[in-house]
């Protein structure tokens, strides 16, 4: 690949916390009852997803991975032989991140509640003539939040897709760089049109070729061309393109 070093900065990541939460909603499980084992295996995937694209991490990602990877260790051994600590009151060391995720969790829910409500206020006026009633307006059901680890977890179905399908092995195609990839997809996706997000990838011939069309894609996102949606959790991606004004 030309630009092999092209490494992706994106303002729209959220933190170690938030991916987590997003795993558990994910596997649809309680907190409380998180695998700390499968929950670090999730997670280590995403982290080498990130890194395979070269995208920026904040070191909390990696403070994060190394965490777990302790909790999980701890998790393996016997009680008689986990580490003296002074200050534990519990036996299970899955307990200080339990309550991490539930403060976190809290607080998250608190802000996006302020957050709609202030929303909804826009549509309000502080005086209202007498005797007319304010016109009714019919409310939309939101559709499922759609960020950043949707849609690397889409790219991670497609790339295992890909490479079930392909013995390709380490085969390099450098006959694409983002920049080519990124000027196909705006003479493709017309203003104001859409597209499913796997099928981007349908003429891809490589790995690389894959890896350089969702770095594409994150750099459409990132310039206000694209957008993505789904129409229930978990399901389809589809990729919009801004319209002319």
């Amino acid at each position: 690949m030309e630009d092999a070093d092209y490494k992706v900065r994106l303002d729209i990541f959220e933190g170690p916390l938030d991916l987590l939460l997003y795993l558990i909603k994910k596997d649809e499980v309680d907190i409380h009852s998180v695998s700390i084992e499968r929950i670090t295996r999730q997670y280590l995937d995403y982290i080498n997803t990130f890194k395979m694209l070269n995208i920026d991490l904040a070191s909390e990602f990696i403070v994060m991975a190394a965490n777990l990877m302790y909790i999980k260790s701890r998790t393996l051994l016997p009680k008689a032989e986990q580490p003296p600590e002074e200050d534990i009151e519990e036996d299970d060391p899955r307990w200080e991140l339990i309550r991490q995720l539930i403060e976190y969790k809290k607080f998250k829910d608190a802000a996006g509640f302020l957050s709609r409500k202030e929303t909804e206020q826009e549509d309000y006026f502080a005086h209202v003539p007498e005797k007319v009633a304010p016109p009714v307006q019919e409310v939309e059901e939101p559709l499922p939040d759609v960020n950043i680890f949707d849609l690397i977890r889409a790219f991670q179905n497609v790339l295992k897709r890909f490479e079930e399908a392909n013995d390709l092995g380490d085969i390099v195609d450098d006959r694409y760089t983002v920049s080519d990839k990124i000027e196909l997809m705006l003479a493709t996706v017309q203003p104001g049109g859409s597209v499913q997000f796997s099928s981007l990838f349908e003429k891809a011939t490589s790995k690389a070729e894959v890896i350089v069309t969702f770095l594409a894609v994150l750099e459409l996102m990132k310039m206000n061309q694209f957008r993505i949606r789904q129409d229930h959790i978990l399901g389809e991606i589809e990729v919009e393109r801004k319209s002319v004004t």
